[in-house]
């Protein structure tokens, strides 16, 4: 529904009940519109001053409201043909739009004629609701924006003492030693998170996050509020405390430079959406929330109608740019045998960078045997390209860098004598319109072509900067530009890098829109080097990420902890590579670690021992059967301090609508430590439950839920780097 001239009547009520939430408008004078939209978990009132838009307050049912004393920060002056022009902002009650799930105020210049639109939007009746900035340009001239935070908060009313902060690390190259941080926001605190699609930092440079933080009173329910950005490109999100002052800004990064945005007559330019949303319950019941809405809100829904779904995968890059035909057609047919459901098949099938074609000399037959092979067996199948990334192959199709046309997409100039790495070469920029118009053909004769169910992009998709004047992008100031070399590669550190990485992610998203129109069963992979690329915006595009580019079983459950906190577990990826284990219990270890989400066995299985083999086959068809509906459904709660490899760590799964769950229980290096007390989450204090162990290792018996939440639950493991499952059902007796 739209409500244009009610808008100026005493007052007007919308409610969408069926929906779950509602916006509820009052008016006192013409331009002093107010508005509520709320969703089950948050409410956010909302007023339309007459030269700028407010966030009033933010709250929830149970839980605490917080005040907002800074209004939006509308840009005051833009760029004419190279003059700054001041701009007067008016607001528009008759384009406002009051929904009952969407609120929009609009707003006014009219020298240039431009139009802003300040958009809430609750998109399910659960969770966070959605802020986006959005300015058309009316006029007939070309205009240059500056930089407009997506959000900006200022709110009051926190605790003095027990304000504390949590967000994660990316798990890019290798997880760090302290991925997951939880700090103290004390008077004159001062933080700045940066996200981007390299997460290259220079030394001495925090390692880059997954856009998002929590914030919350840690006495009490542990209640508070969380934020996080839907985008790809270079992002920042800050946090500041001034006294009784908490200040958050959420939005494009700006660091290397001031950033400016063309918009040429009758387009528009769009901040990065932004969430918003309040919780209690801690980090875990800000999680417990937050999965389920991307799951909902920003996921592919066919993709979660799938029950395979996180599928089971076989790849090749065990045995690295080797290979070939008979080793993908051996893989297959073992895959089939240990119940795998779809072979991968990586880096090293195509002729040469930026010549996506099969080798001949590999793959006699091409890939679309090969997929056919794999679907007669019953597999689905899928392949890695990089194919944003040119090289110096000339046969027909190859995009080659010192090709005329393509030279011209390029970020910037190589030599007569440059090379591309093994399997990377030089970047496109999408954002230029011809560039767009090839990767997406492309990929769509990739897919069609080989006969693909899965299509992986890896290595830089986007380009971290761009040295061209021509591009739809800023141009860059070359007095702040610089390269960078990191093993081997060439990055471009311009002072346009926020601009070029914000045309770029919109075309790269533009790409996969329209291919999952065309193939709406496909599913995508999101590797980018390893992790690089784990944001909310990837999870509105693609099916699961990659969580990071080392694979050992230490490595896996340290980026499994820490991504799991605001991602929906299955579509967190663990890479499980060949590790020592010498012992049948350190195999199951190995295999376990990269279980708790998407497992995927990159190593060659028909190496294993007919002992594992057998193993491998019994851990595949437990995960199908009684993992599987746990990571696609149940709530996750990290019930140890994060994994270090020497002491036991574990992560728990409670589905409170089935009344069952698991603990995943590993145990460290260290060896005087056979037992461990996991106290668990999610239960129910005065229902009993029977515990199974899966291993044998304690004898199944019946516990109360109070039990195993206060005193723990005792798992007893006689080995160093072993591991056990503990199956969890509420026992029907004690209701």
């Amino acid at each position: 529904m739209m409500i244009t001239g009610l808008c100026r009547s005493l007052a007007c009520l919308l409610l969408a009940s069926s929906f779950g939430y509602s916006a509820i408008a009052q008016t006192r004078k013409a331009h002093d519109l107010h508005a509520l939209i709320q969703t089950s978990d948050v409410s956010l009132e909302l007023t339309a001053g007459s030269k700028a838009p407010k966030l009033l307050r933010i709250s929830a049912l149970r839980a605490s409201t917080w005040n907002n004393a800074i209004e939006e920060g509308l840009p005051s002056s833009i760029e004419v043909d190279g003059s700054v022009v001041l701009i007067q902002w008016t607001f528009e009650p008759e384009l406002t739009k009051l929904e009952p799930h969407r609120v929009v105020f609009v707003y006014e210049s009219t020298r240039p004629h431009l139009r802003l639109n300040w958009q809430w939007e609750a998109r399910a009746s659960f969770g966070p609701v959605e802020h986006s900035i959005q300015i058309e340009n009316l006029s007939n001239q070309e205009i240059w924006l500056p930089l407009i935070d997506s959000l900006r908060l200022d709110l009051r009313g926190q605790p003095a003492k027990s304000l504390r902060q949590f967000y994660v690390e990316k798990g890019a190259d290798s997880p760090s030693a302290n991925g997951a941080h939880l700090e103290t926001v004390n008077d004159g605190y001062r933080w700045m998170g940066r996200s981007s699609t390299y997460a290259h930092p220079e030394p001495g440079e925090a390692r880059e996050i997954i856009p998002f933080q929590f914030v919350y009173d840690s006495a009490g329910l542990q209640a508070g509020w969380y934020a996080g950005i839907e985008f790809s490109g270079r992002t920042r999100i800050t946090l500041e405390r001034n006294g009784d002052s908490v200040q958050s800004r959420l939005g494009l990064n700006d660091e290397l430079g001031q950033f400016r945005t063309r918009v040429e007559p009758g387009n528009s330019f769009e901040t990065p959406k932004v969430f918003l949303g309040v919780f209690r319950g801690g980090v875990d019941g800000a999680g417990n929330q937050l999965r389920p809405w991307v799951r909902a809100v920003l996921n592919n829904p066919l993709t979660w109608k799938d029950p395979h779904y996180p599928v089971t995968v076989s790849n090749s890059w065990g045995s690295g740019m080797q290979v070939d035909e008979t080793l993908a057609l051996r893989m297959i047919a073992d895959a089939k045998e240990l119940g795998l459901e779809m072979f991968h098949l990586d880096a090293g099938w195509f002729r040469g960078v930026g010549d996506w074609y099969p080798n001949p000399q590999k793959f006699p037959h091409g890939l679309a045997y090969v997929a056919d092979q794999a679907h007669r067996q019953g597999l689905r199948f899928g392949i890695w390209v990089d194919w944003s990334q040119a090289g110096v192959d000339t046969g027909p199709g190859a995009l080659n860098v010192h090709d005329p046309v393509v030279r011209d997409w390029l970020v910037t100039d190589v030599g007569a004598d440059w090379k591309p790495e093994e399997f990377k070469g030089q970047t496109i920029d999408l954002g230029v319109p011809a560039a767009h118009a090839y990767a997406a053909g492309e990929v769509k004769r990739i897919v069609e072509d080989y006969h693909l169910d899965m299509l992986e992009h890896d290595g830089y998709l986007v380009t971290q900067g761009c040295t061209r004047d021509d591009h739809p992008h800023s141009p860059p100031i070359r007095s702040t530009m610089h390269i960078t070399r990191d093993n081997g590669f060439e990055f471009v550190r311009a002072s346009n890098s926020t601009d070029v990485s914000y045309h770029a992610v919109r075309s790269y998203y533009s790409i996969y829109e329209q291919l999952r129109r065309e193939h709406p069963g496909l599913l995508l992979e999101i590797c980018n080097d390893g992790g690089r690329m784990v944001d909310f915006g990837s999870a509105a595009h693609g099916d699961y990420f990659s969580i990071t580019d080392t694979y050992d079983p230490l490595s896996n459950r340290r980026a499994f902890y820490d991504t799991s906190f605001a991602l929906p577990p299955g579509m967190l990826e663990s890479y499980i590579e060949k590790w020592p284990a010498p012992s049948l219990g350190n195999f199951v270890y190995m295999l376990r670690s990269g279980m708790m989400g998407w497992m995927t066995m990159m190593l060659d299985t028909t190496t294993w021992s007919s002992e594992q083999h057998e193993a491998a086959r019994r851990a595949f068809a437990l995960y199908k059967e009684r993992l599987r509906p746990l990571i696609r459904d149940a709530q996750l709660f990290h019930v140890s301090a994060r994994p270090d490899g020497v002491h036991w760590d574990g992560i728990e799964y409670w589905d409170p609508t089935q009344k069952r769950g698991v603990l995943f229980a590993f145990r460290g290096s260290v060896a005087d430590e056979p037992d461990h007390f996991f106290h668990l989450a999610g239960l129910d204090a005065k229902r009993k439950y029977r515990l199974h162990f899966e291993d044998g290792g304690a004898q199944d018996r019946t516990s109360s839920g109070s039990e195993i939440m206060e005193r723990g639950l005792s798992v007893h493991l006689d080995a160093s780097l072993s591991s056990e499952l503990v199956f969890l059902q509420e026992d029907n007796a004690s209701q």
